[in-house]
């Protein structure tokens, strides 16, 4: 059986970064927190924790005090800049680039938009830690939108500019986008009535793996797709490969395999999310007789 590790799968550089960053300060032996999960999978976390990482959440920021704390890839809203000035906190800031470029652009994007009543909204999922430091920027007045029935919240007779979360699907972001279009139209009689604005934020590292996963589906017989079950980048990941090959099969780790996938299988590839691993693609994880041949 020919197995095929993705190469082009794995972390992307703002949650490489991170994690990099945090393995560093971890050498001194300092206590080092982290604000939420580093990542979005609970195999990278718990290997972390082991080093000494300690995670906290919200409530416990609020109450630490001369201590040093990790900002993960995602980023954060400006209340938890405040909060460390407050509580002499060291901050050791892993935001993603990326990211931080988004915001700013939603910063700016908000304050225009409050000179003409109007409205940021960011397709994304709501308490997602990415969304938190986007609706921040914002005075959590942004509208966060997710499916259809969302867009009741929006009102479409008055300015809209609409962001992405940065891991979202493409696909999905131009299908919201359309249907905004026709929600305006329709409130109002025509597309031109209203000032509409999108702005297509995700991230590149992220997008361009969709059409990759597409060809990467279709020549193998069985797609494993490793991910995080927290991860939003990696469900919608997983949907590309399920969509186009139908033994597709998504696990956070290798207790969730079932050998009876591989029936009638001769070659396997394995894939995972921007927020997954190399070392849990790794074949030595994938004890089910998996026998790649030599050189794969």
């Amino acid at each position: 059986m020919n197995v095929v590790i993705d190469q082009n799968s794995g972390y992307c550089f703002g949650v490489e970064f991170a994690i990099q960053m945090a393995e560093d300060e971890l050498l001194d032996g300092d206590v080092l927190y982290c604000l939420g999960d580093i990542v979005h999978n609970d195999m990278e976390v718990e290997r972390l924790t082991k080093k000494g990482l300690v995670i906290i959440d919200r409530n416990e920021l609020a109450t630490l005090k001369n201590s040093r704390v990790l900002i993960r890839a995602h980023g954060e809203p400006p209340e938890t800049y405040r909060t460390a000035m407050q509580n002499n906190l060291e901050l050791i800031d892993a935001s993603c680039p990326v990211v931080l470029k988004l915001q700013n652009r939603v910063k700016h994007a908000f304050d225009k938009v409050e000179l003409q009543s109007g409205q940021i909204v960011i397709y994304g999922k709501k308490g997602h830690a990415e969304v938190l430091g986007l609706t921040g920027q914002t005075n959590q007045k942004a509208i966060v939108v997710m499916e259809e029935k969302d867009l009741e919240l929006i009102d479409f007779t008055k300015p809209i500019t609409l962001f992405s979360q940065t891991t979202k699907s493409t696909k999905g972001f131009y299908h919201l986008k359309q249907l905004i279009q026709e929600r305006i139209q329709l409130a109002n009689g025509c597309l031109e009535a209203i000032d509409f604005k999108a702005n297509d934020s995700i991230c590149r590292q992220v997008s361009n793996r969709e059409p990759h996963l597409i060809q990467f589906s279709a020549i193998h017989d069985v797609i494993v797709f490793v991910s995080g079950k927290k991860s939003s980048n990696g469900k919608a990941l997983y949907n590309v490969c399920k969509e186009h090959n139908a033994r597709s099969y998504f696990v956070e780790n290798k207790a969730e395999l079932d050998i009876s996938w591989f029936g009638s299988c001769n070659s396997v590839g394995i894939c995972g999310a921007t927020s997954t691993p190399m070392w849990l693609m790794q074949l030595e994880q994938f004890d089910v007789r998996l026998a790649p041949i030599p050189g794969d």
